[in-house]
């Protein structure tokens, strides 16, 4: 075996090593904690005691290995009267705990009122998602959660992405502009922004993205 042959194959198995350890400590980055996830059930069951009732039930964590989210680990609650689910985790902003349960109610509350009129003018292909980018406002407007108010009470502004398995339509920006007046006439919402997608089943892109703020 030549000198260099010796070296290539050396290198390679140096390379071949370092991937394989690589992909073995992001195997394990992504792996939760299992002491992690106790501790964040013990802290949301805590904190649920003293702001809920016992309609309301942890079933399982969440740990966010791709930094998507403002936490690391959160528990998943559920609402046994509704199935409204959400989020109670540890604020690094605020040092408390906090939940999302005000604002997964009041986009799900969002998304039943519009329903009926996306799927009328768009087509039971369409989708839609509502959300709210303030996660934490039930606390910060002081809503109780065992009787929350509705968003109609309140000045906010969620996002209403639609999605249509389809390219854009030159009749899309008449609907969105119909859309917004519903909402607004329906004293629905007063602002909030509406976005377009076109995505195939697939999930491949058809068109760009585009949307108003109203």
């Amino acid at each position: 075996m030549t000198k260099f042959l010796k070296i290539t194959l050396g290198a390679a198995g140096v390379l071949v090593l370092g991937m394989g350890l690589l992909a073995a400590v992001f195997v394990l980055e992504m792996k939760p904690d299992h002491d992690e996830e106790e501790k964040i059930k013990v802290q949301a069951e805590q904190y649920l005691k003293g702001r809920y009732n016992d309609n309301f039930e942890i079933y399982d964590t969440l740990y966010d290995n791709m930094g998507n989210f403002g936490f690391e680990y959160a528990a998943k609650v559920r609402d046994k009267k509704n199935d409204i689910e959400f989020l109670v985790y540890y604020d690094d902003e605020t040092e408390q705990m906090v939940d999302t349960y005000i604002a997964d109610k009041w986009a799900d509350d969002v998304e039943t009122e519009i329903r009926p009129f996306v799927k009328e003018k768009l087509g039971k292909a369409a989708d839609f998602h509502v959300t709210f980018t303030n996660d934490k406002m039930g606390q910060e407007l002081g809503i109780n959660p065992v009787h929350p108010k509705s968003y109609k009470e309140f000045d906010v502004a969620p996002i209403i992405r639609i999605t249509v398995p389809r390219k854009r339509s030159g009749g899309d920006e008449k609907m969105v502009n119909e859309f917004i007046s519903f909402l607004k006439s329906e004293n629905q919402l007063k602002h909030g922004s509406v976005m377009m997608e076109y995505i195939d089943e697939n999930g491949v892109i058809l068109d760009d993205e585009w949307g108003k703020e109203f």
